[in-house]
């Protein structure tokens, strides 16, 4: 039996092949050019920062002792936000840092004049974290700019590497001056932009429950007393005949409908029934006062707070009257009933449907009360019908109240 014959390069030493590495290859992907971009656009970009937040911070500094300054300032900060607006857009598009908007100033909800307006910009802290991001830029987008524009004809095999650091001090430079500080900011800025609205509704039901009065029960009230003090009158002089027996029956009345409107504006403000019986019976005793037969449905195992309870009520109560004045229904319901942390409110009716928030101030004063407190108002309502509302609102144990008090 013979050998099998050598290989063809069997006689090659083995340090010859074996031992030599692959050359080096560096990745100039499409991510790799896009932070080359970016490191580039620095100079540029942290240049115009620099001077705009240079000369806002020194002109509305220098003429802060006119009427002008602090208004100049202001502006200046609104104006620093679209440029942190810009950086973020930047950084998705070259970095791929995902970095959430800001919370809007809620400018356009405050109802309280121009220096309720100026004062909220002025202690905008989105603002003045980009003032402070382009403030520190201009030298850092001096190096970045110098050294990828040196890399790219001297230090081109390790460029990538180079492009990589310093872009991930740029991410962390956007991650941590332009994103949201915390959630506690952007709640913050909800409830200054949800202020507004709930002073507002109380303003406007303050007017209301005015309004009533004057036009109702104080009216009655007047004229009660005039229809008595004539009736003291003929009785002084002697007089009992007829005539001042109807003057009595008439007062008589006029007291019986004044008694009977300021209940109704009692009930108004807050029924009785509500914090008595709660929730369930309260619904109850409106869906009674319904022109359309309601069936209601209610599933709680406990009571919410009275402000959470409040609301649940004049939302069905408001709700229910749309649908006797408006929808043409045959029947409707009304459901209620908890899931963890949340109080959920359906109000269902067979009507003509075609409902919406922009039909009218009813169902969007709804939807701005229940957002002011965190809540949620949808409408379901294609034209034909039927028409479905849901609102959400948080949950809050009454015994929290208690503790609270």
């Amino acid at each position: 039996m013979t050998d099998p014959q050598p290989s063809r390069d069997s006689n090659r030493l083995p340090s010859e092949d074996s031992d030599r590495l692959p050359p080096v290859r560096f990745a100039y992907d499409r991510h790799t050019w896009k932070e080359i971009a970016h490191l580039l656009a620095n100079f540029p970009v942290s240049l115009f920062g620099f001077i705009y937040v240079v000369t806002v911070l020194f002109t509305g500094a220098f003429l802060t002792l006119t009427v002008i300054g602090l208004p100049l300032l202001a502006a200046g900060l609104v104006g620093a936000r679209q440029l942190g607006k810009l950086e973020r857009a930047r950084a998705r598009a070259l970095l791929g840092v995902r970095v959430d908007e800001p919370s809007p100033l809620p400018l356009r909800s405050t109802r309280n004049g121009v220096f309720a307006q100026l004062w909220m910009a002025l202690k905008d802290p989105v603002g003045w974290r980009t003032v402070l991001y382009d403030f520190i830029r201009l030298p850092w987008g001096i190096l970045t700019f110098t050294v990828t524009l040196t890399s790219l004809f001297v230090l081109w095999p390790v460029l990538p590497f180079i492009a990589r650091g310093l872009a991930n001090a740029d991410r962390a430079m956007v991650r941590g001056l332009l994103s949201p500080s915390d959630e506690l900011e952007r709640r913050i800025a909800e409830l200054e932009s949800d202020r507004g609205v709930v002073v507002d509704t109380a303003a406007a039901d303050l007017r209301r429950i005015e309004r009533d009065l004057h036009d109702g029960a104080q009216a009655r009230l007047v004229n009660l007393a005039m229809g008595l003090g004539l009736a003291k009158e003929k009785l002084l002089e002697g007089q009992t005949d007829d005539t001042v027996a109807m003057m009595v029956e008439e007062a008589h009345g006029e007291v019986k409908l004044a008694l009977q409107e300021l209940r109704d504006l009692a009930r108004g403000i807050h029924p009785a029934v509500l914090t008595d019986r709660g929730l369930d019976a309260a619904l109850s005793s409106v869906a009674s006062r319904c022109t359309v037969p309601v069936k209601v449905t209610a599933d709680l195992d406990s009571r919410p707070a009275a402000a959470i309870e409040g609301i649940a009520y004049f939302t069905v109560s408001e709700l229910l009257q749309n649908i006797s004045k408006h929808s043409g229904a045959r029947s409707a319901s009304v459901d209620v009933w908890r899931t963890e942390k949340r109080l959920l409110i359906q109000v269902w009716d067979d009507g003509r449907g075609g409902a919406n928030l922009d039909g009218g101030t009813g169902m969007r004063g709804l939807a701005e009360r229940l957002d002011a407190v965190d809540g949620l108002f949808v409408v379901d309502s294609p034209p034909g019908g039927p028409t479905t509302v849901t609102a959400e609102l948080p949950w809050r144990d009454r015994s929290e109240d208690v503790r609270r008090t």
